[in-house]
């Protein structure tokens, strides 16, 4: 039952959704789970798999789980006692209204997807990314317009790698596939290009903004360029009616202010920000609003 439990937190946790797992750590007396029972729950609408034991300790493990998840979005890892007795006492046991008598620590881990980075639009930068991402173990996708940018020679380790239109790109993204990157790094040759991508990603993610059903990770999103390019951005989103709250998702420019101009200064810029967001570190002590130029 643990492999089965813990291949099914794998699972969701490569479709990008953050997971719950819990564990009888230790036990004492009579308890309806024995050491190494475990429940997994993912921030997908609460869908959950295995068990702790049953009863009314597995809705306390539950309601924690659901507490945790709702709360943290980094690694977290807690121990918690509880007294299968409504009467129980002792230093942090949380009594339960039960029989049983025993006590159960139960060991609680919040888990995250690590990050998987759509890049949009395949140049230089988009290659200075690449072998760093990799570096660090994270995922990465790429799409471009051209066939001589967007193939697994220039991006061996890629995940996925699309090479067609814009259109016809997003014509095949939706809420659930668009969710399952951390990061969208637009990073296009051509500012129409980006453009588009910009105005697609964000229709959709205003599409699917309301829809309680749907688990939207809301990935992180950062367009490469200029201040003036990103006001005019900016007017013709407002002009295609996106509301100003999923414009304000947006960055740009991208990446930690270190006085970056190449592209393999950029790339260690942007991933320096990317990692700041993963390990939950607040850069703020730094201005990380910078311009690139665009190569």
């Amino acid at each position: 039952m643990t492999a089965r439990v813990l291949s099914w937190g794998i699972g969701q946790l490569q479709e990008g959704h953050r997971v719950a797992i819990a564990s009888v750590h230790s036990v004492k007396g009579s308890v309806p789970g024995k050491v190494g029972a475990r429940l997994a729950i993912s921030s997908r609408d609460g869908e959950q798999f295995g068990t702790v034991g049953g009863a009314g300790l597995e809705l306390k493990v539950i309601e924690k789980c659901r507490e945790l998840l709702s709360t943290t979005h980094q690694p977290y890892g807690e121990l918690q006692t509880y007294g299968l007795n409504k009467g129980a006492k002792g230093y942090e046991v949380t009594p339960l209204d039960s029989l049983c008598g025993g006590q159960v620590t139960i060991s609680f881990e919040i888990l995250i997807p690590t990050p998987h980075i759509l890049l949009l639009g395949a140049g230089h930068c988009a290659k200075a990314l690449a072998p760093h991402i990799h570096l660090l173990g994270w995922e990465y996708s790429v799409h471009d317009s051209r066939t001589e940018y967007a193939n697994r020679d220039i991006f061996p380790d890629a995940k996925d790698i699309f090479c067609s239109s814009v259109e016809d790109f997003f014509s095949n993204q939706d809420g659930t596939n668009i969710s399952k990157y951390s990061e969208i790094l637009l990073l296009g040759h051509d500012w129409k290009e980006d453009e588009t991508r910009l105005l697609s990603l964000l229709s959709t993610l205003q599409l699917y903004e309301n829809e309680a059903e749907l688990e939207f990770a809301r990935p992180h999103i950062g367009v490469i360029g200029s201040r003036s390019k990103w006001n005019a951005f900016e007017k013709s989103c407002l002009k295609k009616g996106i509301s100003p709250s999923i414009i304000e998702r947006v960055q740009c420019p991208i990446g930690l202010n270190i006085g970056a101009e190449s592209p393999e200064e950029i790339a260690i810029a942007v991933l320096s920000d990317v990692l700041s967001r993963f390990k939950n570190i607040d850069p703020s002590s730094t201005s990380w609003r910078t311009s690139y130029r665009v190569i």
